[in-house]
């Protein structure tokens, strides 16, 4: 089955390539078709997925074979912790082509190529099982978000956003490269399962495991490496601010639990005091930091940083709990993070203009937009019933079982994002209506149909969390840590 997902996508572009620039909306109709049909042919996956914890539905590709015969073939295969991350991705591309449908003005052929590129390369990271594979579709998505970025980015600073992103991202992964390097030229095989089953010597690990981190923290990312992040989201047009939020953030966590704890115990143990010091200083100075920010999507890109905080912070307490705390998180964060930034790009379409200091009183010109804002700004406060709460729940659970102090710490974050949430809710919802804003209109179809199941999965997680941690404990009682 993962073989037919892999392959729809790279379908879906040769079907657009064949279709002339002029017919718009046809080109429109196709990818958001083709894209529907991927994230029905995942939650197929997900359906037959019998819940384990082993690899499934694999599929093997053979490569370099006239080259180097005894070069392994890549393997590709699902877990639970694997097919939530695919079935987030079919998601978010489709409502990112949905929410694209008018703001993209320009060379949109090009624009659905690029969102379906990163489809396939978001579907392949998160299913390989080869290191070489992983570092190769890992780089490769920076090349359709660089252009998604520079070209159509929606202010003047967007080209220089792009480069931004590229290089402090690019020279990460130069480090996960020689780190993978160094790990073939000792053990002799990128194979990730035959891996799991090799001892690797401490002091080999403690080098191999710096150059995963360097690269892996730029991704999540992690205080001091987290510059690239605002000011790409403040540049980048809602489809790109969403598939950043929502997915690319994601790999860092997700390489941390697939590679740091299997792979690297020893290294993973030594280090997780820094880990630590560097998650709560994301968590805290991440909050404070959001609670003096003016630009609605700076607001959302700096409070992603906090919650990535927290996802760290659960990984690197080697427990149950901590695993599934952070994977849920990660899973919450990508639908929560991705209905704000759609909701509030639904304002900057209306008024040209992403400064707090504008808005006031939608509650009065717009219902139904303020009542959709009330309910992702509560989640992102972690109110009871919503996924955030049950994500952050269990990771200050393993925090204070971890350490009190560091518990004790983590938890200023939780009251510091119901400060700032509510605060943005207040001035912007409430009070006399501004004379800047002129002939406001509520939300029309199309922007209620692409944030209703974002939003009913919130709260449809939140009640029923179950439905992903049985998968995922399955997965982990699974692996030997």
């Amino acid at each position: 089955m993962i073989g037919y997902i892999l392959i729809l996508p790279l379908i879906g572009i040769c079907h657009l390539l064949i279709i002339s620039k002029e017919e718009i909306i046809r080109l429109k109709k196709i990818a958001l078709e083709w894209s529907l049909l991927i994230l029905t042919a995942t939650i197929v996956l997900w359906i037959t997925f019998d819940g384990q914890g082993q690899f499934q539905s694999s599929k093997t590709i053979e490569w370099m074979f006239t080259i180097e015969p005894k070069v392994s073939p890549i393997f590709f295969a699902v877990d639970g912790i694997s097919i939530f991350f695919l079935i987030l991705t079919a998601l978010l591309t489709s409502i990112c082509i949905l929410i694209s449908w008018r703001s993209i003005k320009f060379l949109i052929k090009e624009f659905l190529l690029c969102l379906l590129a990163i489809e396939f390369l978001l579907i392949g990271v998160f299913s390989v099982l080869d290191l070489i594979g992983f570092y190769v579709l890992f780089e490769g998505i920076l090349i359709p978000m660089f252009l998604i970025i520079g070209i159509w980015g929606t202010r003047e600073e967007k080209v220089w956003a792009s480069y931004y992103f590229f290089f402090f991202t690019f020279i990460g992964s130069v480090f996960m490269l020689l780190a993978i390097f160094l790990l073939y030229s000792y053990v002799g095989t990128t194979d990730y399962q035959t891996l799991c089953c090799i001892s690797i010597d401490k002091n080999l690990q403690y080098f191999i495991f710096l150059g995963f981190f360097f690269s892996l923290a730029i991704k999540i990312p992690k205080i001091p490496f987290h510059i690239w992040l605002p000011q790409a989201h403040v540049e980048a047009p809602v489809a790109g601010s969403v598939i950043l939020a929502g997915v690319l953030l994601k790999l860092g966590g997700y390489g941390f639990i697939r590679f740091s704890w299997p792979l690297l115990s020893e290294a993973a143990e030594f280090f997780s005091p820094l880990i630590f010091t560097l998650s709560l200083l994301a968590i805290i100075y991440g909050s404070l930091t959001t609670c003096r920010q003016v630009d609605l999507k700076r607001i959302i890109a700096y409070s992603s940083v906090a919650h990535m905080g927290l996802v760290t912070l659960g990984v690197f307490t080697h427990t149950m709990t901590g695993i599934v705390a952070a994977i849920f998180l990660m899973l919450a964060h990508g639908l929560v993070s991705s209905a704000l930034f759609i909701i509030v790009t639904f304002l900057y379409e209306r008024f040209s203009t992403r400064l707090v200091k504008y808005y006031r009183g939608m509650s009065i010109t717009m219902p139904l937009f303020s009542f959709l804002m009330l309910l992702l700004i509560l989640a992102n406060s972690s109110i009871p019933l919503s996924c955030n709460f049950v994500g952050e729940f269990f990771s200050l659970i393993a925090a204070f079982n971890y350490s009190y102090l560091v518990g004790v710490l983590a938890s200023l974050g939780i009251i510091l994002s119901a400060s700032y949430s509510i605060y943005l809710y207040n001035r912007v919802c409430f009070g006399v209506p501004s004379n800047y804003l002129y002939f406001p209109r509520d939300l029309n179809r199309r922007e209620f149909y692409s944030l209703f199941p974002l939003v009913l999965l919130i709260f449809l997680i939140g009640i029923f969390p179950f439905i992903i941690i049985d998968v995922v404990k399955a997965t982990v009682n699974f692996i030997e840590w």
